[in-house]
């Protein structure tokens, strides 16, 4: 049987041998996820509308995380020089194509939540680790 890019290289670095381990820390921090899922589902919002849309984000880590967006590619950011400047965001193509991903995530939670649910109860209500 031919191996996935899933099975892991017998001998090898587990953080090297595992191709999602880039994408997983560019997409998949705390607020990352949310601010890309707004921009995607709402098009381009000012920077007060996505601190609406995701209420519990401070203005210092969603600046933070919008710029980090920016650099890795997956958000535009335009400004538009007016009194008072605007400053807008959407999201990039390359953060468009991340659109099946979190489809089939959606998917998989949909899915599987209540399992997980289940296994973390059985868990808990044996005292965890025996």
């Amino acid at each position: 049987m031919a191996e996935t890019t899933w099975e892991r290289q017998p001998g090898s670095d587990p953080e090297l041998a595992c191709p999602v381990s880039p994408v997983v820390d560019i997409v998949f921090s705390r607020w990352t996820t949310p601010i890309l899922w707004s921009l995607h589902a709402h098009g381009r919002q000012r920077f007060v509308e996505l601190e609406r849309r995701i209420a519990r984000i401070t203005p210092k880590v969603l600046t933070q995380r919008l710029r980090q967006l920016e650099r890795d590619g997956l958000v535009v950011r335009t400004y538009h020089p007016e009194v008072p400047p605007r400053v807008e965001y959407e999201i990039s193509e390359l953060g468009r194509s991340l659109a099946p991903l979190f489809a089939h995530l959606a998917e998989w939670a949909a899915g599987n939540l209540d399992r997980v649910e289940a296994a973390r109860a059985a868990y808990d209500a044996a005292d965890g680790p025996r």
